[in-house]
């Protein structure tokens, strides 16, 4: 349990009571607002002080030279950075002459809330001058989920203890100056006022800034509309520079009588519009937004959110802790994607800059699963994005000799943007990862145009790059050499069993595919030839065993290594890769994020068809004592084949673990963004660990078992145009529809069928016990 907690505990909201500048970073990303178009961080509405300023617009980015000591071929010449756009949350106030300034004069109280149903960020304090002026100052903020533009503010002042004069200045700042973003001087060069004006306007209360990235080329414009409410005479100026916009609002306010200002905020960028398109378009937002007004943009946001949670909810008795933080992180996983829109999701989300405002494969194995379920039509646009940067994958394949698409290990343009080549090189399994999402997309959602318009060119062209990077043995066996899987202690290695079954599926789906799609798989010049030879080579794919061991093998070759020296290595040598050299990482048996036991859950029928019932139980006791979870990616993976394997106390204490890995801020961290595919872990532990949920072919299949401390689980999941709701008990289960046509599912095993007559109940067998597998000296997850 986490004794000192920063945040209050409750079921529906994330409360800070005080303000303690040493944790303003991170609280700024858990008091993140977005909509995947548009990012703000929590800053606080003066601006300063601050931990890390950010504004984001998903897909705005800012070139810059990759470093290199030796070049080598196919190397990528240049790396992309996201930047912080023009800042619209800026709302600066005086109080008697006086800044609004937390570092100085007395606070008296301060409090922010992250309601999640509402889906707004509130703010409330008390704060007494230096020359002993007592004001009082609310404000609610919002990023829309409704209309994709727009962000707002509403910003109230009220004096508590005498007459007193308040200027409020509501600013748009371009520009702002920022912390270092790494070690790399050109780097940090690049980054430097990143933003050329190219257009300045205050007028009455509208304010508009627009800028060109310096080289990118991506324009950005943002515009601001108010409305101000105060006694009489409350008077208003605007004025504008190449980089500030600002509104200023002046009045004297009696105790009791206060100043309000309503801030709604356009945001639009382009690399392809001219300047005065974009000024058009972000002032059309602002109509837009005016039409609804300030209390209708937060009625649209709270109905939007009633509709999620009404189809996406996962309830938890018995770990209150655990209850907050799944609906936390649902509520930043719909954030990272729900109105990205053909773009990225990036891995921290737009809540900070860590990584540099880039997506992995984390997005379609970790955040997709939970959006395939909840908000189908995210995941969508999500793989749409994949799909409109095939042509650099495709780039980038025929540059290392390869067929099809070789999508980027890092990015945010759909360039690759690793200089590290054994990750951004070698990490080929995001290929794999991609055709999973596209194929679990499918299924889940039945929907057949997005297989024909997306789906479908998608598995090609990876199932191209697999049939020409693996090879044929002279027995027959297909091989992938040469790859580095999700385990980045291991690298350019051999039959990674991870990749080589995702590999399978990838070209079994495509090949499929192609089957129910001849002819727009002719389009892309898919013969009866071709197809063959994809079900061929995954039929012959080779999965490494170790006989004596009775355990696969993560590699090939791999249970051959050394053992990492566990016992000589200190608690605070952790992470590895921070204290010791990759080249000993690379050649000892260590990992830093489930792999194979990774495999055993999103390529689980085949330990089910090729293996014997404790096969999953052998592999998950042997590289339990290797695995050191050096990566925020690792704890749900291992709490979902512990919780298969009968381990559930262990399972609960790995849920927790990714659960709080941002509101314990567990990697210490957090302050560069949240740990968006930690978050949809928590999801992914509690619904496919102790739900046990799986999708076998087209239907859903569910194993559920509760750890002791949990009294009740319940979660919802959209399935082929139903919603499922699923609750789990000591030694019950209960399966409800609560929309759609009648359902198919399986029960440990068992068949049933679900549908509008009522609640269908089974009884939930007890798990088979088994022995406790051991974890790395300082590496087990915190007890309960």
């Amino acid at each position: 349990m986490i004794t000192n907690r920063t945040y209050a505990v409750e079921p529906w909201a994330v409360r800070e009571t005080e303000l303690n500048l040493d944790l303003l970073a991170q609280s700024e990303s858990v008091f993140a607002l977005s909509n995947g178009h548009v990012g703000w961080r929590g800053n606080l509405d003066e601006g300063e002080p601050h931990g890390l300023p950010g504004s984001y617009l998903n897909g705005v980015y800012e070139l810059h030279p990759l470093p290199y000591a030796e070049a080598g071929y196919g190397y990528p010449e240049s790396g992309q950075t996201v930047i912080n756009v023009t800042n619209g949350k800026v709302l600066r106030l005086l109080v008697d002459d006086e800044p609004f300034d937390l570092r100085y004069g007395r606070l008296v109280k301060h409090e922010r809330t992250l309601d999640l149903r509402r889906g707004v960020l509130e703010r409330f304090c008390e704060w007494t001058s230096p020359a002993g002026s007592t004001v009082r100052v609310r404000s609610t903020r919002l990023v829309s989920l409704t209309q994709r533009a727009i962000a707002a503010v509403s910003y109230e002042v009220e004096p508590l203890d005498s007459k007193t004069r308040v200027v409020i200045q509501s600013e748009l700042v371009a520009n702002e100056s920022l912390p270092g973003p790494n070690g790399d001087p050109r780097t940090a060069k690049a980054l430097k006022s990143p933003l050329q004006p190219e257009e300045d306007m205050a007028v009455g209360p509208r304010l508009r800034l627009v800028h060109r990235t310096r080289t990118s080329g991506l324009r950005v414009a943002v515009a601001a509309d108010h409305v101000v409410d105060g006694p009489e005479p409350t008077s208003t100026s605007s004025e504008s520079n190449t980089d500030v916009a600002r509104l200023t609002v002046t009045s004297v306010l009696e105790p009791g009588q206060r100043l309000r200002v309503q801030k709604t905020v356009a945001h639009g960028w382009s690399g392809t519009r001219s300047r005065p398109a974009m000024s058009d378009q972000v002032e059309a937002a602002l109509a837009a937004a005016a039409h609804s007004g300030w209390d209708g943009l937060v009625a649209e946001q709270r109905a939007y959110l009633d509709d999620f949670w009404g189809r996406a909810d996962v309830e938890v008795d018995g770990d209150e802790e655990i209850q907050q933080a799944v609906r936390f992180g649902l509520f930043h996983v719909l954030q990272a994607g729900a109105r990205a829109e053909q773009r990225a999701i990036p891995a921290k989300g737009l809540t900070g800059s860590g990584y540099d405002g880039h997506a992995f494969w984390d997005t379609e194995m970790f955040v997709l699963p939970v959006l395939t379920y909840t908000a189908p039509k995210a995941v969508a646009e999500a793989l749409r994005w994949r799909r409109d940067t095939l042509p650099a994958a495709r780039d980038r394949a025929a540059q290392l000799g390869l067929r099809g698409a070789a999508f980027p290990w890092r990015t945010i343009d759909g360039s690759e943007g690793s200089a590290y080549w054994p990750a951004g090189t070698a990490a080929f399994h995001v290929n794999a990862d991609i055709a999973h999402a596209a194929v679990r997309y499918a299924v889940a959602t039945g929907d057949a145009d997005f297989e024909r318009d997306t789906g479908l060119e998608l598995l090609v062209e990876t199932a191209r790059l697999w049939r020409s990077l693996g090879h044929h043995d002279h027995h027959g066996t297909f091989h992938i050499d040469g790859v580095t899987g999700p385990d980045e202690y291991s690298a350019i290695a051999d039959d990674n069993v991870y990749t080589n079954l995702m590999a399978r599926a990838n070209l079994l789906a495509a090949a499929d595919m192609c089957e129910r799609h001849p002819d727009v798989a002719a389009r892309f010049g898919v013969d009866d030839e071709e197809s063959a030879a994809w079900r061929d080579a995954a039929e012959a794919v080779h999965i490494p065993y170790n006989h004596e061991l009775g355990v696969h093998e993560q590699h090939a070759g791999f249970t051959r290594y050394q053992r990492w020296d566990f016992t000589r290595t200190r608690a605070d040598q952790y992470p590895l890769m921070l204290h010791f050299p990759y080249f000993d990482l690379y050649r000892k048996q260590v990992i830093k994020q489930a792999d194979l036991v990774l495999a055993m859950y999103t390529c689980g029928r085949f330990f089910d068809e090729y293996s014997d019932e404790e096969q999953v139980a052998r592999n998950f006791a042997y590289y339990e004592p290797l695995t050191v979870r050096d990566s925020s990616l690792s704890a749900c993976c291992q709490a979902v084949v512990a919780a298969q394997t009968g381990h559930l106390r262990l399972a609960y204490d790995y849920t927790a673990e990714a659960a709080l890995m941002d509101l314990a801020d567990l990697e210490h961290n957090t302050r560069d963004g949240l740990h968006i595919a930690s978050l949809a872990g928590t999801w992914m532990a509690l619904v496919a660990g102790f739900g046990g949920t799986r999708r076998e072919e087209d239907h859903l299949s569910f194993t559920p078992r509760l750890p002791e401390k949990f009294s009740r689980l319940a979660f919802r999941l959209q399935f082929r145009g139903r919603c499922l709701r699923v609750e789990i008990g000591a030694d019950r289960a209960t399966y409800t529809l609560l929309s759609g046509s009648p359902l198919r599912i399986r029960h440990h095993g068992k068949t049933l069928t679900v549908n509008g007559d009522g609640p269908v109940t089974r009884a939930i067998p007890a798990s088979k016990p088994r022995p406790a597998p051991e974890q790395p000296p300082h590496r087990r997850p915190n007890a309960r």
